[in-house]
């Protein structure tokens, strides 16, 4: 939950001392977006004028009774939660309450623990409700996001801006938000879209967490006090501290020890902290963003992942699709490379020809998005006629299947090729060899010649003699 939510508090109290002990309580607890009333007339003037998620309601004040007011507030702000707070003697009209749309009660005197777990439901409660509405409001506009955030992610793949449209929509929440996809798809670029639309004023801090131990992830995350062990021969600020009012993203979350894992979980479910070597107890005030490449369903299915720490994270979960799964993108984000290398290289940008989209569309991406921009940079490095060299791509495909990947799934080999009973002659598996190889080059007859390994004229001729036989 955050510690200032998007939306006010409002106590609404006659009592001087009430009202400043509530206000205490709620922001010892890091619920800081706090406001106040000491009559109904004040408190509906501070309803007119912020955006109120929460009242708390004395039900006993001059003026006008806390049923009248509950009733105005139901009517005139009907999104905003109400607690009433009774004495002893008015439970049944609390109840009352409850039955007129009150969310909960409170008996006086209220126990300070009880007064900020009842807050900080409400307030958790309220904020997936305005999340949940702010999603579906954005997915059902089907209008595409033009926010300057997402200016670094080159798309017009619908199921990317349907991720974009997502994340616009979640990004002001205070929940922990769980990104994934596989290595090289853009996983830190959206994080930092997010970050950026989120409207929090402090930094976003990054941190990969693959092959930090338990000791090293609890020094960078908490910080540590002088003399804490043997080397620590100054305060060193933690990452949380750091990332405060902002972002701390943990890339590569996966890969955590479960020491490690419990810590987190316990700093994003109560905020609180400890540097090592300090007994005195810190609040945090970063939103986490995480992400991973790994199928963490499948981790936790294995034990090798806490399943609280999982169902904490993924509160928010957005998955960027593999580049193979969105290969309508490539003209857009080949320009965008080849201007950018162009540029970090001090050359005129090259143009693109013909023969590569075929040949990069046949082609699985193993390293997604990460992979093509080194590609368009190698070629750019390399031209020398003001056209990009398909030689270039061959080579870095050729080097990728050689490796162990398959070039049109970016997987790993699969099983053997299944054949028909009977089996096809040797003629009839090469016609076939030929059409897949035609299909996967979008019908140039060049690109396929360089898929199976032939020259262009030995396609060139297989195809006249396919006309030939046809035609007879």
């Amino acid at each position: 939950m955050s510690a200032a939510p998007g939306f006010c508090v409002l106590i609404v109290d006659d009592e001087d001392y009430v009202r400043e002990s509530v206000v205490a309580a709620l922001k010892s607890a890091g619920i800081a977006n706090v406001a106040t009333a000491a009559e109904p007339i004040e408190a509906m003037e501070q309803l007119a004028t912020h955006d109120v998620g929460l009242v708390l309601l004395d039900l006993t004040m001059p003026g006008m009774s806390g049923e009248e007011l509950l009733a105005r507030i139901r009517e005139e702000q009907p999104g905003a939660s109400v607690v009433v707070i009774t004495g002893n003697r008015d439970v049944e009209k609390a109840v009352e309450c409850m039955r007129a749309g009150a969310a909960d009660y409170l008996v006086k005197p209220v126990e300070r623990e009880r007064l900020v777990a009842t807050a900080r439901r409400i307030i958790e409660h309220q904020e997936l409700l305005r999340e949940n509405e702010a999603i579906k409001e954005r997915l059902l506009s089907g209008q595409a996001p033009r926010n300057p955030a997402f200016a670094s992610i080159a798309t017009a793949d619908p199921r990317m801006l349907q991720v974009m449209a997502y994340a616009e929509a979640i990004a002001k929440s205070s929940h922990p938000v769980l990104v994934t996809g596989e290595t090289g798809v853009g996983k830190e670029l959206f994080s930092r879209a997010v970050h950026d639309l989120s409207g929090r004023k402090g930094e976003l801090i990054a941190v990969n967490a693959a092959g930090l131990d338990d000791a090293l992830f609890a020094d960078l995350l908490f910080g540590h006090r002088k003399g804490a062990y043997t080397s620590a021969d100054s305060d060193l600020e933690g990452l949380i501290d750091k990332a405060r009012d902002g972002t701390l993203f943990l890339d590569e979350i996966g890969d955590l020890s479960p020491a490690s894992q419990l810590k987190l979980l316990r700093v994003i479910e109560t905020g609180e902290y400890f540097p090592l070597g300090s007994d005195l107890m810190r609040r945090g005030r970063a939103r986490f963003i995480v992400a991973t490449n790994r199928d963490l369903d499948a981790v936790v299915g294995a034990s090798h992942f806490r399943r609280d720490l999982y169902y904490r994270l993924r509160g928010h979960r957005i998955r960027i699709p593999p580049l193979r799964e969105r290969l309508g993108d490539l003209p857009l984000l080949v320009e965008r490379f080849i201007a950018a290398a162009a540029a970090e290289l001090g050359k005129r940008p090259p143009t693109a020809p013909s023969e590569l989209y075929p040949l990069l569309r046949a082609y699985g991406f193993p390293g997604n998005v990460r992979e093509l921009q080194a590609m368009v940079f190698e070629a750019v490095n390399a031209e020398r006629s003001g056209s990009l060299p398909l030689s270039t791509f061959i080579e870095a495909i050729g080097d990728a299947a050689s490796g162990g990947k398959n070039p049109a799934s970016g997987q790993s080999p699969g099983p053997a090729l299944v054949f028909p009973n009977p089996l096809p002659s040797a003629s009839e598996l090469t016609e076939l060899l030929f059409d897949e190889a035609l299909k996967r080059a979008g019908g140039s007859q060049s690109v396929a010649a360089r898929l199976l390994g032939v020259s262009p004229q030995a396609v060139s001729k297989r195809l006249k003699s396919r006309k030939m036989n046809d035609a007879t």
